[in-house]
């Protein structure tokens, strides 16, 4: 006859090599993820490096001397858009409105800092595993571009002045 203990642990190893296996699916997937946004933000980098440069003047000129017609791309944030890396006279605008929000909140709770857990509920956000997982994922994004800091680890603060 076999023992129920025996049952459960045979259940358990089962369980166990699963997590593991999704574990393993959740990095590649992590990996193929930062890839796609590193392909994407160069894409968007060379879209507006490309209309800032048909935007000049100058050369925009047509042979008889009359003004070329340039079309002007205005950058309005979307959501899901790619972060980008935050450097001197960047402003917050450029960011999409929910990453917008986040440097807000994390801005009024000053150098105490905030948890992504606080930080969810002060967005308004059903203060869920689901919901703060997703959260602290993208406010690690912005402390990746230089957006805020990370004073300790989970505490989130303002981005620290730069010396210049």
């Amino acid at each position: 006859m076999v023992s129920v203990m025996g049952l459960l642990e045979a259940r358990e190893r089962a369980a166990l090599v699963r997590v593991e296996e999704l574990r393993g699916e959740v990095e590649r997937v992590l990996a193929g993820l930062a890839e796609a946004e590193a392909v994407l933000e160069r894409r968007v980098i060379a879209r507006v490096e490309l209309a800032e440069a048909l935007a000049s003047p100058g050369p925009g000129l047509e042979a008889d001397g009359e003004p070329v017609a340039v079309a002007v791309v205005t950058r309005v944030p979307v959501v899901g858009s790619v972060v980008p890396y935050w450097r001197e006279g960047l402003s917050v605008e450029v960011l999409a409105p929910d990453y917008r929000r986040m440097v807000g909140v994390v801005a009024e709770a000053g150098g105490s800092g905030v948890r992504a857990r606080e930080l969810a509920g002060r967005l308004g956000l059903e203060v869920v595993p689901l919901r703060i997982e997703g959260l602290r994922r993208k406010v690690k994004r912005l402390v990746e571009r230089g957006w805020v800091a990370e004073a300790r680890p989970g505490v989130f603060t303002p981005r620290r002045a730069t010396a210049g």
